[in-house]
């Protein structure tokens, strides 16, 4: 039996100011560094934070330590912070005059992309 992988809709992007909606680090902002849709998972700046045991690099000359590193989120737990609500919102989607899909938020209808 083929295993048919589900298409997920992206409502984050690089840059995003998101607000983790869920789990131990509920109620914190950041913006997003990177967005792993293989995984479905997303780095946010200074949220998630694991210490990360380097090993000392000659040939680049990284000194080794304890270093501390965003890890990955589920996308589920995170939502979009609106830049006229400055409140968590639902995105949606429209199609412009232009041709042109703009995400929008669904509590005030601000559109998120200039």
């Amino acid at each position: 039996m083929a295993i048919v992988e589900a298409r997920l809709r992206w409502h984050l992007r690089k840059g995003d100011m998101v607000e983790v909606i869920g789990g131990k680090f509920r109620g914190k902002r950041g913006k997003v560094l990177r967005v792993l849709t293989d995984e479905g998972r997303v780095i946010v700046e200074r949220v998630n934070l694991v210490k990360h045991h380097m090993k000392p690099n000659i040939a680049k000359g990284q000194q080794g330590g304890i270093v501390e590193k965003e890890a990955p989120l589920p996308v589920a737990r995170l939502m979009v912070v609106c830049t006229r609500c400055g409140e968590a919102a639902r995105t949606g989607r429209r199609i412009l005059d232009d041709g042109t899909k703009v995400r929008y938020c669904k509590r005030c209808g601000e559109q998120l992309e200039k």
